[in-house]
């Protein structure tokens, strides 16, 4: 939600009191998630930065123009933000005579589409910003009644990612309708539109949100203080099993550097990324000290947030003013969060075992901050300061990796790969064809890093163990050697493990038949897949 700056603190104290109080009646973890949305976005929570929180509606092309320069020198492109969202404000009052929305000539002279372009220049996305109703939260033209006419104008400017609030009269219509009238809109683009739902958690959004958009608000505003951040954080307790791959819960952007002391912040963006939560930054990145840059640009911590399972961390222990939260990680690890709400410095402790690791006599662990790493025979302890946070990464114990069953799309064909003829006979060829949930399109990727197929019996295999490019890939039974080994990387390509190199499309094919290979990694849309 944009409310003007005065009227933010009360209203999302009373938004955030709804949300918890519906998060602790509604079925939370029990409840079955829905179906993602499949427009082949938010893999993993979006990266990234919005004007609102630090700017309100004083946003312009020159802001954003320096934001995005400022996201490739200061390191965070690097650590994988993309996206430059332009929140409320930016258009002028009126729509043109044909019913266009304009931006504002004073506040974006160049337009747009020339932003876009210079933001993509960067090697960045740029994002949007309207309402599901009549007019946006500071009383701009919004889109309910206009949802194609509006997506078509951003998908002609080169727009990435929209960002949809829930201000305006909403004239008698529901937010499940609203919110998908702008999905079927965006989809009809044939642009691939990061949708962000922003709803303020109301309705239940994480019921119904999945298969809307890639990701939804779980509650009001946020603001730059610690309580403000912990009142959000206690609302996303009962939302664990919602988000997933394709969509996210989302408890409102990043307050790091913004009004947070460096030891808040820190707490603040260990718990988001443990939250899978969206990383939208909110301050001014042109001024930020170089702690808010090390803090925006732990790649350890982002390496939580971004880890392919897409496991939602959740609280273990609540003991009044400390906690501890844990996240599983693809490879058996477990994210492990010391949380001290209180005001003085305290000693918080739990075990591997209490943690979710299996039983053994050491345990690795990374001190994720300070980078430091140790062993231990199962004690995971720390002094953590007043309102602060320790974050380690632990592993050990004979955990296995999490064995998900998923099936994996194509980013460049967005066709699944699939058993040619639903085979079930050793050597039948593994191709790419239009995605149906079919048996012969869910893979399971298990501890022993394969690929299994048809209830577990058979598995994907590199042809007579060939390591050349263009050796064929096929089905096989398990058998435990190299060629049956798959790793799936966070840049959705699948190496195979015992030729290194990656799962292809033949010949970057995107047809129905196209035939996977492996071949050299280069990085090419015929090489990357995307869970689901």
């Amino acid at each position: 939600m944009n409310t003007p700056p005065r009227w933010r603190s009360a209203t999302r104290a009373v938004l955030s009191a709804v949300v918890v109080a519906a998060a602790l009646t509604v079925a939370g973890p029990q409840a079955p998630p829905a179906l993602a949305l499949e427009n082949g976005l938010g893999r993993t929570p979006q990266l990234g930065w919005n004007d609102w929180n630090s700017f309100g509606c004083n946003v312009n092309e020159t802001l954003v123009r320096q934001t995005a320069d400022v996201m490739v020198s200061s390191g965070m492109a690097a650590a994988g933000y993309q996206y430059v969202n332009i929140d409320d404000c930016w258009s002028t009052r009126q729509r043109d005579s044909a019913g266009n929305l304009v931006a504002d000539p004073v506040k974006f002279p160049s337009g747009i589409k020339a932003l876009a372009d210079y933001v993509h220049g960067k090697g960045l996305k740029l994002g949007i910003y309207s309402s599901a109703g009549t007019t946006t939260c500071a009383g701009y033209p919004a889109s309910l009644g206009y949802e194609q006419r509006d997506a078509n104008l951003w998908a002609s400017w080169g727009i990435d990612y929209l960002k949809y609030d829930n201000c305006g009269d909403h004239q008698g219509r529901n937010g499940q309708q609203r919110y998908s009238a702008m999905r079927d809109a965006l989809l009809a683009t044939g642009r691939p539109i990061f949708y962000s739902l922003c709803n303020w958690g109301q309705e239940s959004v994480w019921t119904w949100g999945a298969p809307v958009g890639n990701s939804w608000r779980t509650t009001g505003d946020i603001a730059g203080n610690w309580n403000s951040v912990m009142g959000i954080l206690d609302a996303q307790a009962a939302l664990t099993a919602y988000g997933k791959p394709g969509g996210w819960n989302d408890p409102d952007m990043l307050e790091v550097g913004n009004g947070l002391t460096d030891t808040e912040s820190r707490a603040h963006f260990s718990l988001w990324a443990l939250l899978n939560a969206p990383l939208i930054a909110g301050n001014d990145l042109r001024g930020m000290s170089a702690t808010t840059r090390s803090i925006l640009t732990n790649t350890d911590v982002i390496g939580v947030n971004q880890d392919w399972g897409g496991r939602q961390g959740y609280r273990l222990r609540d003991d009044g003013n400390t906690e501890v939260w844990v996240k599983p990680m693809a490879n058996g690890a477990r994210a492990v969060v010391l949380l001290n709400r209180n005001s003085g410095s305290t000693t918080i402790s739990t075990t591997a075992t209490q943690v979710g690791l299996g039983s053994g006599t050491s345990y690795s662990v990374k001190d994720l901050w300070s980078k430091a790493t140790s062993t231990t025979t199962g004690t995971i302890s720390a002094s953590v300061p007043g309102h602060g946070a320790a974050m380690f990464l632990v592993s050990g114990g004979g955990t296995p990796p999490l064995e998900v069953t998923s099936a994996l799309r194509g980013t460049g064909s967005n066709r699944c790969l699939d058993i040619t003829g639903a085979s079930q006979v050793d050597g039948a060829l593994l191709e790419i064809w239009d995605c149906h949930g079919g048996a012969n399109q869910s893979f399971t990727s298990t501890s022993a890093g394969e690929l299994r197929v048809y209830g577990g019996t058979k598995c994907l295999d590199v042809y007579d163990r060939g390591t050349a490019n263009g050796t064929a890939v096929e089905l096989w039974t398990c058998n435990g050697q190299d060629n049956q080994q798959f790793r799936l990387n966070s840049d959705g390509t699948i190496t195979a493990v015992g030729a290194n190199k990656c799962l292809t499309a033949a010949g970057g094919g995107t047809a129905n038949g196209t035939k996977v290979q492996i071949w050299d990694c280069t990085g090419a849309s015929s090489q990357k897949w995307t869970r689901v």
